[in-house]
């Protein structure tokens, strides 16, 4: 393919992504495929000969389209927002073009130092403290990992290492391997899969402490946890805080956790995945009050910030801790001699190269503005709570737990078997995607404001169709029950008159 092509079948395709997003209210949100339609539909092997472009758009829209959930619908309120925007796919075409992989500062110059000013930018917007930022006069700063998964199994690895250290110079004779599998780790039950994962890959045991009835991990519990271990001969040695749980959106009160974990040299690490994008509003810093306390906190820019995936925002104060703990050199590695001002950002991740993911962070944030986000945010939420007004005006249902973010969380009076039946009927007929959790033993559906394109009519659309099935599950049980009645009642009025006749 020469330039000439190229420009002709990139226009295609741009054509092809803004006509998705401009019909998509008039799709189905989930696909009508059963699992293996694709590869019944491709051939096995790859081509030998070269396929013309039209050809191969043809495959693309024929077979493969048909197979995408539209994560942008209005309609899906599954999971939590994955970001997009013309503004992310643009820096995106711009990173893919200019196709540079930075491995050292050398590399690309610019792939490091955007970086440096976009993580720079983005934490001052959160009102982090200043230890965290790379323009600080101290050893902190932020990187851009591929995900909150990445960022909680970084973390843990540097704490672990931090950790043998720091023992080390207590006891230089230390056992290193015999002293690794006493490390524990600790984390609500109510944290992300990925969080659990992380001590599996780790290789950290992960204790899942209860949360309060309101969903959030509590100072004394950790600290019960910790002495409970101690006991054992056991090493606390990370744990990790949610601010906006995945089930419910609780928030961990780190103004709790913090002291404990300082107490005890344990490294504490804040996934803040997808609500911790509302901090760049003033309104919402309070709940991570705290926040001074850790050493490192990650928001996924490419959930609630109209980035495109992956594009996870991941800040430590002090960058030695990881420059320690993944620090592999060779000679072809060889860069130029500089400090954390300008960051070997190979020491600071898993993989050794990086694509260019500032480029879509900053063509965000250049072209929405900080006040362009917090108006996205804020709206996103205002229209929460216009679902949250229309679920609680029928007595049908319960709003449960209190909304938080873009979150609702509700359920059907009637239980936990309708409740989940009416989810079913609803995935099985998609129009809309919801998921369900679970909130004080009992079975919810959570409806989350994803798509950037839902409007109030979005909202009341999706509250219809909610509505509706609701109306066909409810009158059908009722039915059902009440057909269940009369033919027990003509059961017993039978042996009434068996036994008369007899």
């Amino acid at each position: 393919m020469d330039s000439q092509q190229f420009r002709e079948y990139g226009k295609a395709a741009i054509d092809f992504i803004a006509d998705f997003y401009d019909n998509i209210r008039e799709k189905d949100v989930l696909p009508s495929v059963e699992p293996g339609y694709l590869i019944k539909k491709l051939p096995e092997d790859a081509p030998e000969e070269p396929e013309d472009w039209k050809a191969v758009f043809k495959d693309f829209t024929d077979n493969i389209v048909p197979g995408v959930t539209r994560w942008q619908s209005p309609q899906f309120h599954a999971y939590y927002p994955t970001g997009t925007s013309f503004a992310s796919i643009v820096g995106s075409l711009l990173c893919d073009g200019l196709g540079v992989v930075g491995i050292t500062w050398m590399a690309s110059p610019a792939c490091t130092e955007l970086e440096v000013v976009t993580m720079n930018w983005f934490g001052k917007l959160l009102g982090l403290p200043e230890e965290f930022l790379n323009s600080s006069p101290g050893p902190g700063g932020g990187v851009i990992q591929g995900s909150a998964s990445e960022a909680t199994l970084v973390c843990l690895l540097a704490a672990k290492d931090k950790m043998i250290r720091r023992l080390q110079k207590l006891n230089p004779d230390l056992d290193e391997d015999l002293t690794k599998i006493k490390f524990v780790a600790y984390t609500s039950d109510q944290c992300n899969s990925s969080v659990e994962k992380s001590g599996v890959l780790g290789s950290m045991k992960m204790r899942l402490l209860k949360a309060d009835s309101s969903g959030r991990l509590r100072g004394e519990t950790l600290k019960r946890a910790f002495e409970e271990d101690k006991a054992k001969g056991l090493i606390p040695c990370y744990v990790v805080a949610n601010l906006g749980t995945t089930g419910t959106c609780a928030f961990d009160p780190l103004y709790e956790l913090g002291p404990v974990c300082q107490k005890n040299d344990v490294w504490l690490h804040v996934d803040a995945a997808y609500a911790g994008a509302a901090f760049i509003c003033p309104e919402y810093r309070h709940l991570m009050k705290g926040v001074e306390y850790a050493d490192s906190f990650d928001i996924n820019a490419h959930k609630w910030l109209l980035v495109n995936f992956d594009c996870s925002a991941m800040w430590v104060k002090d960058g030695y801790d990881l420059i320690n703990a993944f620090d592999v050199q060779r000679i072809y590695l060889e860069d130029v001699k500089g400090d954390l001002k300008i960051p070997d950002y190979r020491h600071w991740q898993m993989p050794l190269g990086r694509r260019f993911r500032s480029l879509k962070l900053w063509s965000v944030l250049k072209i929405y503005g900080a006040e362009g986000l917090r108006r996205h945010i804020r709206g996103q939420i205002s229209l929460a709570q216009h679902f949250t007004k229309l679920v609680q005006a029928d007595n049908r249902f319960i709003v449960e737990p209190e909304p938080a973010m873009g979150l609702v969380c509700f359920r059907l009076v009637e239980g936990d078997y309708l409740t989940k039946k009416l989810l079913e009927n609803l995935i099985e007929k998609k129009q809309i995607f919801m998921v369900g959790a679970s909130c004080k033993g009992r079975f919810i559906i959570r409806m989350v404001i994803c798509s950037q394109f839902t409007t109030v009519q979005d909202v009341e659309v999706s509250w219809k169709l909610v509505k509706d099935e609701a109306d066909n599950i409810v009158n059908s049980d009722r039915l059902h029950s009440k057909s269940q009645s009369i033919a027990s009642i003509d059961h017993l009025q039978n042996i009434d008159i068996c036994e008369k006749s007899k």
